[in-house]
């Protein structure tokens, strides 16, 4: 940006590791914004150990960066301290942007007197036909990515977050070294340190549903390095008492929550796919525990 130009209302942060077919659609989301194109930047955070040129274009203010150092949270350490705007709004390369997600975020970020110092939106998961969600989709529809839940305990998923500059001047970045959780670990330290953070119903962002069994084994073992390696001992001690439980609780939920199908059938498939993934666990907190590193995905 020319250092004549106006500074932006919010920069726009979007790590990006070998996903460039899905970072087109998520432009075009962008390039539809509610908010004046001329109020906000973008930047894309190559995060491949080499830079993966040619990029995409777009009728934006948008630049590509590249940092080496591999994990989200070290590729979103680069894009903040790129950006130029007081404001940072945080979202993942396969996420498609509301047309007002930036409007609606910034007007709850500056409503009140004081406003929140951190805003979580929400996060409309999405199946690929959303009639007939298969049978790992609606797992992930009754199980991930709850941020209004996850906003009553204090924190956001950075697939949808906006944050003041001045938060992190204050109590520094993203953890770089995490692959997961280092989203809820910024917002616990910021919210600790008194900065509030409100949810945004309005600030709407879809993201695509894990499809596939893959896509959840590998979710839930990115997540359990971040649970297990990271964090206080008290913390970590406590996630692994949680993980050898068998998940009887998760079962109960999934057999009386209203949305699955009323079939029976249904209703015990998804706990089985439930009992399975606690395997994955189970055998990630054994891999962890005998010299293995957390897994980036």
């Amino acid at each position: 940006m020319p250092p004549s130009s106006p500074l932006p209302d919010c920069s726009v942060i979007v790590p990006v590791y070998r996903q460039w077919d899905a970072v087109r659609p998520l432009l075009r989301a962008l390039e539809a914004q509610s908010l004046g194109l001329g109020c906000f930047e973008v930047v894309l955070v190559d995060n491949a150990p080499a830079p993966c040129p040619p990029y995409p274009q777009a009728d934006l203010d948008l630049r590509v960066i590249h940092c080496p150092r591999p994990g989200a949270y070290a590729a979103r350490n680069a894009g903040l301290a790129d950006a130029a705007a007081p404001v940072l709004a945080f979202t993942d390369a396969d996420c498609r942007p509301g047309p007002d997600w930036l409007a609606e975020g910034l007007r709850v970020l500056n409503g009140g007197d004081p406003g929140p110092d951190l805003v979580a939106g929400a996060i409309a998961l999405q199946p690929a036909d959303p009639a007939r969600p298969n049978l790992y989709e609606q797992f992930d529809l009754l199980t991930g990515m709850r941020q209004a839940r996850y906003a009553r305990r204090g924190y956001g998923a950075t697939a949808n977050l906006l944050v003041r500059r001045a938060v992190f001047e204050v109590v520094g970045p993203f953890d770089a070294g995490r692959y997961s959780g280092g989203d809820a670990e910024f917002c616990r330290r910021a919210v600790a340190a008194g900065h509030a953070l409100h949810y945004a119903a309005g600030a709407v962002v879809a993201h695509p549903a894990r499809d596939s069994w893959p896509a959840l084994a590998a979710k839930a073992r990115r997540v359990k390095g971040g649970q297990i390696v990271n964090g206080p001992y008290w913390r970590r001690a406590l996630w692994l008492l949680r993980t050898l439980a068998p998940p009887v609780d998760h079962c109960a939920r999934l057999l009386r929550h209203p949305r699955p199908p009323a079939a029976p059938a249904r209703r015990l498939r998804l706990c089985g796919l439930r009992l399975g993934l606690w395997g994955v666990e189970l055998a990630e907190v054994i891999r962890l525990s005998t010299g293995g590193r957390p897994r980036r995905g």
